[in-house]
Order: C-alpha cells, then structure tokens, then sequence
C-alpha cells in the first residue's frame, strides 16, 4: 500500500459550514424583505401605511427566517451527517478490511453517491480477494515449511530464544515460558530478557561473542532466574546480517537447578563415605603393619580390632542402606499410573496362560514399570508352574506415604523359602546378570508372603513413594511465539514521535461491584492482552478475578456473572495490580472509556508503590476521530461499524470485551494512519479536540 494520502485538518465540520451558509441566506433574505418594503414606502407616501408596511415586513421575514431553519435542519440531517459518516466509513473498508457495506441512516438525499460508494467498496474487496488469493497460492509452500518449523521448534526438549541486540525477545517457545516464567510473568515479545533471568552472564556472553567477530562462535553460560528460584545451562550463540555485523543472538536454556543438587548431594555422600572408613581403616592398617614387622599383636589389640572392624562394616552397612535409598529418588523411577501398571500386568499374565483380575486406585507409583511387572509375573508364572495356583487378582491402593501391590490367590500357601529361591533366579531368560532379588533391592523394598483369609493367600510388594492422580489440567498449547521483525526495527526515544504501529499497546478491561468508584466499589475481574508490532499475541493473556473483598451487588453480578462465591479465593486487587502494572510495562494502555477503568487503578497507586504513568488511548475517542462525535461511540456500535462481532457469552466478560476492544485498535490504527495520523503525538492532538466526549488521561508532555 501506498504512502498515506495527507489530509489537511478542517477549520470547521460540514455540519457548521452548513449553518454558517443558512445563517448568512436568512440575513440575506430579511435584509431584502426590509429594503423593499422601504423602497415601497417611499413610493407610496403615506405615512399611515407605515404601520402596515412594519407588520407586513415582520412577518415576511419571520417566515423567510423559519423556512431557512427548516432548510438547515433537512441538509444538516439528511445530508450533512450522512456525508460525514460516509469518509469513515469508506477508510474502515480501505483500511481495516471491513467486508459489509455502507450502510447510511436516511441516505437518499446523497442519491447514486452511497450505491457508486458501495460498488468502489466491493471492487475493492474482490481485488483484495483476488490479490489475497494469488499470494495464498504463491507463499503455500513456504507457509507449510514454517508450520512444520514451528511444530519442531515447539516441542524441542530445551528452551530455545531469540533477542535483538538490546536484548529484547522477539521468539520463544513454550518450554522457554516454563522455564522462565514459573516464578512470575510470563514472557512477552518486545519484552526485556533481564525481566526474567539475571543479566550479568548473558550481558558478558553477549560482549565477548561481539569482541570475537565471529560469526559462527557460540558461548557457554550459566544463569537464573530472577528469584534464584531456577539454575539455567544456556549456549548462546550470534545473529549476524549478511555483512556479518551482529543483530542479536539465539539463547537455549536447560534446567540444571536438580542435577546440580543431585551432584551437591552425591559428593556429600562420597566425603561421608571416606570420612567414616577412614580412621577404621587406619587403624587396621596399622596393626597389620606392625603384624608384618614380626612384632605381632598384642592380646590387648585384639578387642581394638575387633571393635573397629566391627564399626567398619557397620558404616558400610548404613551407607549401603543409604546409596538404596538414594537409588530410589533416582530419574529412572517415573511415575507410573497404577492403571496402567495394572494393564501391564494383565497383558503379561494372560499371555502365560493365567487368569487375572486387577483392581487399582487412581494414584501414581514411582517404580520402574518393567521391572515391577516382570517380577509379580514371574513370581506368579512360578506359582503355576508349582501347582499352586492359576487364578490370581491384583490389588493396587495406597499405604501410607506409598503403595501397596497385593498378588491373591485361593490355594495353597507359598514358603518363604520357596519364595527366596524364586527370588535368587534371574528376572528374565535374558537377563542372567538381574535377579528379582536385585529389583527389589534397587526400589529399596522387600516382598513376603501372608495369609489373606477365606482360604486365600497373598504376595505383599509395598512401594515407597507413590500419589494420588489429580484432576489433569487443560493442556498447554505448545507454540513457539515470534515477530523476527522486532529484531531490526528502530526505536524512538518519544512515544509522542513514534509511529503507531511500532508501539506495544496492551489492551485491557475490568468489571466491577458498581460505576462509582469513589464510593467503594472496587474491580472483580481484570483481563488484558498485548498487541506488539501491530499483531495480537495469542498466548501473552492477563485475565483473573479479583476478590473484592466486599459483596458483589445482585444488579452487578446480572450484568458480568461474578457471584461472590466465584472471587472468594481469588487474590485480593494490590497482588493483581501489581501483576497487572508488570505485564503493561513499557506499553500503551488501551481501553473503551478509559477514565472509568483507569480510576480503580489508580486509587492502588498508594498500596502497590507503583505508578500507572503508561500513555493511554481510549477507543471512544479514537471512534470520534474517524467517525465524528455525532455517531453512537459504544462498544458495540464501535464493534459493529468494524465488522467485528462479540459472542453474546462473551459479552460484558473482561476477557470477552478486551478482546474486542483490541481486535478494533486493530482495525482503527490503520484508518488512522489513513487519515494523516501517523504517530503517537498526532493522534492525541486528534484526540484532545473530542474531549467534552472522554477525558484524554494523557499528561501535557508525554515522553
């Protein structure tokens, strides 16, 4: 598209050029109705006509003044409004796409014009189309080449981002977000990397990879999160342009914050072991030492021999129970679902020709799955091939901090030292070198046998860790984020001299207990979204319920659905405002009829220690700009002039409105910039002129 078309700014409105020209006709026409009947009077010369003359001309000009009101009157709203609406009109389908045709209130007086306006406006859509369709074919391909991109990227199992050389993000995939954004806000793009890992790592890095002039140099680091919460393994590697100056970097990240414990305790546990063996085996060293000499041992060493070896194998005993128990924490022990243990199991059993019941709670083992199987199978494959028994049912169900795995079987009872020699064989035909012995000893657990009742009998194999299954949550979308032109683009150092489309606009709503803020009403649900680069970001969403911590009025809760039970463990405002005031950081606040929403904010200023001092655009205003003040600015007019529709469920939500309320800024910024406005200055110069509408809550001098 073109460059904008620059309008000059109008001294005055269609509307008051209308009166002004009616205005000057009725003098007009009154000043001839006077100066005839003077003339004629004079002709006459008869002073007592003068009275008929003065009667006469009062109410000729009474009734030339009512017909140019009446003319007035019918221009003005029959063909001055419709004239004034129809240029907004026509920027929103130039501009914002807007697909459904002109439709002017009472626009006949404009004849042919409004149908010749709607035919331009087709044609134009079809040529979008046309175009539209043209590229779809054309980038197809390469289209399908990123999806496959960023499924790959998605689902990488470290933490992948890409910053500019300010270290602003513009990439991040979602293993990145769980990384960085566990302890707090979650990451935005265009937002400062330092706002959620420490910079002094990645600001050395960065430098020493730039001093290198190296292109294809990569850096190794360690950093954390802010709260030193995470401990992050990155590798860091330049961007450069095709003239190989720097532009950036790509960071991946790992947690290492568990094996670095892991390790802190393994060393631990190595110095525990040399320092409990030494001073024993010292001593015995040298004894044996003096034994070799010739000199023998003293009868009165024998009891100090004794006794050291003895504390020698009992510190070999207690650390040997100790590396167990670590072996149980182990990574190799997942957390296996009792379910589908107990499908293992069934599948196991029944291909050696055994019956089987399984009966499980929803709860979590930590266990190695195909061991745990393999050992009851096999034990239970022994039993058959004993003659004990071939109908088995396996119980599964909590004990205490862990689980209990119950094999029953009607019968005969099994030995233990059946059991024990069962337990010396190999766990499998191809696993010489395992023995079931040698499972339980690396899930540090023991296995027995017990008189279940009824003429039954059971096999006890108790787990140490295990937990209940909780209701999953919805699962994450597992997206990359990106905007790569965040990368190159230039910044003003003013808001008020940057262009519209390169700021970063968060757009948010609330609802309340009430419209007087000054009077104790206070916000029940907040929600927000970012607009970067002139795009909605779909994942960067603030949306949460407020605990207002006093009752919620039944007429309020009849507008947005919000009972009290539904805030009653929601935080209280000063942690959401706080929340809220770092998620807009460094952005453009956005929303319909701002003064009202931006009151509450403003009266936790005190509380949170903060300041909201974010420029702020009101979408009433930027309404009155393109459409003039005489249109209907509400939401909904606003929405459907837009083309945009707001699910009826949706409506009156937080979420449901800011969504709305962004997708038309979307829609708006281009009409805007249609319209000559192209900076952030401009359209509030634009706006102030509408301000008996809205108050502009903008300071005189924003920077």
């Amino acid at each position: 598209m073109g460059a904008p078309v620059q309008t000059p700014q109008k001294s005055a409105s269609l509307r008051w050029r209308l009166l002004a020209w009616c205005g000057m006709l009725a003098v007009g026409v009154v000043a001839a109705i006077v100066l005839g009947l003077w003339s004629g009077y004079r002709h006459l010369g008869q002073p007592q006509a003068m009275a008929a003359f003065v009667q006469a001309g009062i109410l000729a000009g009474f009734l030339a003044l009512g017909a140019v009101v009446w003319l007035w009157f019918t221009l003005d709203q029959r063909l001055a409004r419709p004239l004034m609406a129809l240029p907004g009109a026509l920027r929103g389908r130039a501009h914002a796409d807007v697909a459904q045709p002109i439709d002017l209130t009472d626009a006949s007086p404009l004849g042919d014009l409004l149908p010749a306006a709607n035919h331009l406006v087709e044609a134009l859509r079809q040529t979008r189309h046309a175009l539209s369709d043209a590229v779809e074919r054309e980038t197809q391909r390469l289209s399908e080449g990123n999806a496959k991109l960023e499924a790959l990227l998605a689902d990488v199992p470290v933490g992948v981002l890409m910053c500019s050389g300010d270290h602003l993000l513009a990439f991040y995939n979602a293993q990145a977000v769980d990384l960085m954004g566990a302890g707090g806000t979650a990451p935005g793009l265009g937002r400062r990397l330092f706002d959620y890992l420490r910079e002094g790592p990645i600001h050395h890095a960065y430098a020493r990879l730039v001093a290198s002039g190296d292109g294809d140099a990569a850096s190794t680091l360690l950093c954390t999160t802010l709260d030193g919460a995470r401990v992050l393994s990155a590798r860091m590697r330049l961007r450069t342009t095709a003239q190989g100056t720097a532009q950036g970097y790509v960071l991946t990240l790992r947690d290492v914050t568990t094996d670095l414990a892991s390790h802190a305790r393994r060393e631990a546990f190595v110095t525990e072991v040399f320092d409990r063996i030494r001073r024993p085996t010292a001593t015995l060293s040298t004894m044996v030492q003096a034994g070799a000499q010739g000199d023998g041992v003293p009868a009165r060493f024998d009891k100090v021999m004794r006794a050291e070896v003895g504390h020698l194998v009992q510190a070999l005993a207690d650390l040997s129970a100790r590396h167990d128990a670590e072996r149980t924490e182990d990574w190799h022990l997942q957390m296996t679902r009792a379910s589908d243990l107990g499908d293992g199991l069934r599948a196991r059993m029944e291909a050696d020709g055994l019956a089987v019941t399984i009966t499980a709670q929803d709860i979590y083992l930590r266990c190695n799955g195909f061991e745990v199987i393999a050992l009851v199978a096999g034990l239970a494959q022994e039993m058959a091939l004993a003659g004990l028994a071939t109908q088995f049912e396996v119980e599964m169900g909590e004990d205490g901090a862990g689980a209990m795995i119950r094999l029953v079987w009607p019968g005969h009872p099994l030995s233990m030292a059946r059991l024990t020699q069962w337990l010396n064989s190999p766990l499998e035909p191809g696993f010489a070198d395992v023995s079931r012995q040698s499972v339980l000893g690396f899930h540090g657990t023991e296995i027995w046998p017990i008189a279940a009742g009824a003429g039954q009998h059971a096999l006890c194999l108790p787990i140490l860790h295990a937990r209940r299954a909780v209701t999953r949550p919805e699962a994450i979308r597992r997206a990359v984020v990106y905007d790569f032109d965040l990368l190159s683009k230039e910044r003003s150092a003013k808001v008020q001299d940057a262009a519209l489309m390169d700021l970063t606009y968060v757009v948010f709503d609330t609802e309340t207990t009430g419209l007087l803020p000054d009077q104790g009403d206070e916000i029940v649900q907040i929600a927000a979204v970012r607009i970067v680069n002139g795009r909605r970001v779909e994942g960067e969403v603030f949306d949460t319920l407020v605990n207002p911590r006093r009752a919620i009025p039944a007429a309020s809760t009849a507008v947005h659905g919000i009972t009290d039970a539904m805030v009653q463990d929601a935080p209280c405002i000063e942690d959401v405002a706080s929340r809220f005031h770092k998620f807009a950081e460094g952005a453009v606040l956005v929303a319909h009829n701002a003064p009202f929403d931006m009151a509450f904010l403003r009266r936790v200023e005190g509380a949170i220690a903060r300041r909201f001092d974010n420029p702020i655009l009101d979408t009433v205003l930027l309404s009155a700009v393109i459409y003039g003040q005489q249109e209907v600015h509400t939401l909904d007019a606003l929405t459907h002039r837009l083309g945009i529709t707001i699910p009826e469920e949706a409506r009156h939500t937080a979420i449901g409105d800011t969504i709305a309320t962004a997708e038309a800024v979307l829609k708006l910024l281009p009409i805007l910039k249609g319209q000559g406005l192209a900076t952030f200055g401009q359209v509030l110069t634009a706006v102030r002129r509408h301000g008996r509408l809205v108050k502009d809550l903008n300071a005189s001098g924003v920077r």
